[in-house]
């Protein structure tokens, strides 16, 4: 819970910088924001605690929290200096909200308070639509801050034009984006935006080269269509990996649809031929996998289903999923770096930085079936 403490705090100094908590006000009690925040009260006062440490507030036993007069003009000081979040659906996409946790606390660090999708209140922005981020463009330019971290939209066929729109917005109005895990231009082409997220194209060729060690020989990767050009990237990777080991790709290896949909799922298995899906991430293999059992294909004895991410359920469900780790917190720590320079030098030429990935191993890509049962026992 160490990042939800953090969001906590954030979104109470901005609060009181915002003068909706002023000098001498009252803070809700620990059960009312326990409650607000969905939280358990251990957190909410680990995240007042911050606030005391930095002097914006006062405990006082058996009466409650009150923000104190020059905590309030030290917040009401600094609140010029925030940043935004521009992230479709943040709050239901996990891997995002670990990563802006992060930044959010480590923006705090440098002196930046963090809106959430145009709120100080963590997990605000779950709206997922294009016009959603337009009229949070308009607020973030309104609210003048000093740059704005921007996840591309994807999983939609103008996703393309749209997202350089918005981008292109924003700097207009002088205000610099740094765009996190994804450019929206097709791969391998890039944009003049900074960049910060994993290698994409190292994750693909570390996944299928540890399927092919395992003895695979006919990979297939499913995606769901207009995905993000990090898709194509790990696609990219793949094929490496099996051109290093000189292995052909079969015909209509990369297969785009709905993993929930039954006729898709048929055409994925009715040939026999796939001994491995790659998934374009969990949420995609975790999805496929519930299909695989319907129609009575046991993984990892029949096919080999791996993801990307390494979102929390890759543990939890059946069989426990084998996928690449996304360092969340390096990836803030550069996205922050990288921010913070391009806010003091504006004509610095564009970046983009790839982090290493890390394949995660668990049962999912049959690494630990006994050896020699069924056509995955050949280890090169």
């Amino acid at each position: 819970m160490t990042t939800k403490h953090r969001q906590i705090s954030t979104a109470l100094r901005a609060e009181i910088s915002s003068g909706r908590y002023p000098a001498g006000g009252r803070l809700p009690s620990e059960p009312q924001l326990a409650e607000r925040f969905g939280v358990s009260r251990p957190t909410v006062a680990r995240a007042l605690l911050d606030l005391q440490t930095d002097g914006l507030i006062d405990r006082r036993t058996g009466s409650g929290t009150y923000v104190r007069a020059e905590g309030a003009a030290a917040a009401t000081a600094s609140s010029t200096r925030q940043l935004g979040l521009l992230i479709p659906g943040l709050g239901q996409t996990e891997i995002f909200e670990h990563i802006c946790g992060d930044l959010a606390s480590l923006a705090r660090v440098q002196g930046y308070g963090m809106l959430w999708g145009g709120s100080p209140h963590p997990g605000h922005d779950t709206d997922a639509s294009l016009e959603h981020a337009e009229e949070l463009c308009r607020h973030f330019i309104e609210r003048k801050v000093s740059g704005v971290f921007f996840a591309p939209y994807e999983l939609d066929p103008d996703k393309a034009s749209a997202n350089r729109r918005l981008a292109e917005t924003l700097r207009q109005a002088g205000i610099p984006v740094v765009l996190l895990d994804s450019d929206f231009p097709s791969y391998p082409n890039r944009s003049d935006f900074d960049l910060v997220g994993v290698d994409n194209v190292a994750g693909g060729y570390i996944m299928a080269e540890h399927l092919i060690r395992l003895g695979c020989r006919h990979l297939y990767f499913v995606a769901r269509p207009h995905s993000a050009p990090t898709v194509d990237a790990r696609v990219a990777g793949v094929r490496q990996a099996l051109a290093r080991h000189r292995l052909e790709i079969d015909p209509g290896w990369l297969q785009v649809g709905d993993p929930t949909d039954a006729r898709f799922v048929r055409s994925l298995t009715a040939a026999g031929q796939a001994d491995a899906f790659i998934c374009h991430n969990d949420h995609t293999a975790a999805l496929l996998l519930r299909s695989l059992e319907a129609v009575r294909i046991k993984v990892p004895r029949d096919v080999r289903v791996v993801g990307f991410d390494d979102a929390k359920y890759a543990t939890l469900i059946s069989p426990q999923l084998t996928t690449i780790h996304q360092p969340c917190r390096d990836i803030a720590a550069i996205a922050l770096r990288t921010m913070l320079e391009r806010i003091a030098d504006p004509a610095l030429p564009a970046s983009s930085r790839s982090l290493t990935p890390r394949l995660v191993v668990r049962e999912s890509c049959g690494a630990y079936l006994p050896r020699g049962r069924g056509t995955y026992s050949a280890v090169l």
